[in-house]
């Protein structure tokens, strides 16, 4: 017998980032990231080519995240720079990240004008977490980036990436 107070299992979702919620990722990112982010950051995240790449992450409707990126053409080839992903701590250990980097990884690899070649990101030398994390998701770390952090310590940056296969 149901007494009515069964949970509903938790809404995620995704949103664009646009002029009207721009004000919400400032915020998460002061929160989140140890970092200030210049005015350029925040007005090339709105361009409309990056739409798929970078956006919100609601949890019940409530803005818990971001993952921003941006396209890079680098040796002939298309690339994708995951400049930020994250998701406020209490909410954390709900897959919310795997949902929003899978979410950008199928969009890259749907994108065929302009094609995809790969997608990168740096990740801090203590952070080992986080490279375990994107290596569960296909990257491999490629190089290390000396000095890459000017203000936090450690330094240095794993240079993480994952190629998209594509037919010749």
């Amino acid at each position: 017998m149901s007494n009515g107070s069964a949970k509903a299992a938790p809404r995620i979702t995704f949103a664009p980032i646009t002029v009207n919620n721009l004000g919400t990722v400032r915020k998460l990112n002061s929160v989140l990231f140890p970092i200030k982010y210049s005015e350029k950051f925040y007005s090339d995240i709105l361009l409309p080519e990056i739409e798929d790449f970078c956006q919100l992450v609601y949890y019940n409707d409530i803005p818990v995240g971001t993952i921003c990126c941006r396209l890079e053409n680098k040796d002939n080839q298309r690339v994708l720079y995951l400049m930020t992903m994250g998701i406020l701590a209490p909410y954390r250990s709900r897959n919310l990240g795997s949902q929003s980097l899978e979410l950008v990884l199928a969009a890259a690899a749907a994108r065929t004008k302009p094609r995809i070649d790969k997608i990168y990101l740096h990740v801090q030398v203590a952070n080992d977490d986080a490279k375990r994390f994107y290596e569960r998701h296909g990257f491999a770390e490629v190089r290390i980036h000396k000095d890459y952090y000017k203000k936090i310590a450690p330094h240095d940056a794993w240079v993480l990436e994952k190629v998209f296969p594509h037919d010749p």
